[in-house]
């Protein structure tokens, strides 16, 4: 029996920008999988397009994708890892199906305040444009950190003049961590109304970059985020993964690959979420990062909890380990910048190690990277693709080699 033909206009999947992607090859910004091109540019609806949830959608730059149903979604981050592996001939063993963070789970923002028309405007700018959207809903963020725009917006309505303020949100054991950078706090007035802003509400801290670095002006006790059970002090601004779901499922890949190893080196390691998830009995890490404070935190908190956990302070694009000290070790993980690791992973290849984890947030990056294992003789093995930026084109995955 054949199949019947696809219409020319037929969405057939999403393009790496979210666009639509037609049978005949067109694109077509906010279509879903299954939806019809006509030729004046209208879309028929199909099966895969939902209305989005969100009543700031298609003007907010915060999400791209929420006009697909999660089926579509899923294909989405499927897909994107699917096309990066094999735009560089690489084929893996095993690829898992894709997981996918829920709603109401991104624990981290960075988001943009303003005086607008003289009253101040909070949220994410425009897709393509400087405009600001000020939310009053958000449905990719924890209901704590979107509480706190409201308090926010209405303390930053007492001031006058021009500003525009960066602020940074991270949801910690102690509650919400709040860091405003480019704001100027003058006089008795000003700073009562930011300690009031921090006591009303229940602030684990709140912390000003007025052009001298940050420096904390409310912490009732000292902020930690606990990573594979072990409280780690948080530096404001530090790194961590956007949601607490996608960190467990990234977590769990690394356990499952390198629990079995004696000795791991956790290379671009921050805090050291992964660190202290392999660390244990079996198993001794040696925690590799470039971020002085965020080497520091994860330092103390080894020395804290007895784990097995070495942090090294070292610059792995200027400096990285080289192929002999690699070698003598298990396994390498490493989870660099979106920019990849070519410096880096160069000394992998031609290392003698047996085992290679690689997170990623940068398919494109990661096959580049990925490529030069593979000719180095590794062989992947696993891929997992993870989409804990729901409703985003950013994609994160972790993979597996081994010589």
């Amino acid at each position: 029996m054949t199949e019947a033909p696809i219409e020319p206009g037929t969405i057939i999947r999403l393009a790496a920008k979210g666009d639509g992607l037609t049978h005949d090859g067109r694109h077509a910004s906010g279509a879903a999988p299954g939806d019809v091109l006509q030729a004046d540019g209208s879309l028929v609806r199909g099966p895969h397009y939902q209305a989005a949830p969100c009543q700031h959608f298609e003007r907010c730059g915060g999400c791209q994708l929420q006009h697909v149903d999660d089926d579509a979604l899923t294909q989405f981050v499927g897909n994107r890892v699917a096309f990066a592996a094999e735009s560089q001939e690489l084929e893996p063993d095993v690829m898992t199906p894709v997981h996918l963070s829920p709603p109401h789970s991104r624990r981290r923002a960075s988001m943009l305040a303003m005086n607008v028309g003289g009253r101040p405007r909070i949220g994410f700018r425009e897709a393509g444009s400087h405009n600001l959207v000020d939310l009053t809903e958000c449905h990719i963020l924890c209901p704590e950190l979107i509480a706190l725009v409201a308090p926010l917006r209405a303390m930053l309505a007492k001031r006058k003049g021009r500003y525009s303020i960066d602020v940074e949100m991270v949801l910690t054991d102690q509650g919400v961590d709040c860091l405003l950078k480019n704001i100027t706090v003058e006089g008795l007035e000003q700073t009562e109304a930011m300690l009031d802003f921090a006591r009303d509400n229940d602030l684990a801290r709140l912390t000003l970059d007025q052009g001298y670095g940050p420096e904390t002006v409310w912490e009732p006790n000292p902020v930690t985020v606990s990573l594979s059970g072990v409280p780690v002090g948080f530096p404001a601004g530090a790194f961590l993964q956007a949601t607490q779901d996608g960190e467990d499922t990234l977590v769990a890949a690394v356990k499952d690959w390198l629990s079995d190893c004696p000795t791991v080196v956790d290379l671009f390691s921050g805090l050291g979420t992964f660190a202290f998830a392999l660390a244990g009995k079996k198993t001794k890490v040696l925690a590799v990062e470039a971020a002085r404070d965020s080497h520091f935190a994860c330092k103390t908190a080894a020395g804290r909890s007895r784990l097995p956990v070495h942090s090294m302070h070292r610059d792995l694009f200027r400096n990285p380990l080289e192929a002999a000290e690699l070698s003598k070790l298990s396994a390498v993980l490493l989870d660099p910048p979106r920019a990849g690791a070519r410096d880096q992973i160069a000394q992998i290849a031609a290392s003698t190690v047996e085992r290679v984890v690689y997170i990623s947030c940068n398919p494109s990056s990661w096959a580049r990277d990925a490529k030069a294992l593979v000719e180095a003789g590794y062989k992947l093995k696993e891929l997992r693709p993870v989409g804990q930026f729901r409703w985003s084109t950013h994609v994160e995955l972790a993979s597996l080699f081994t010589r």
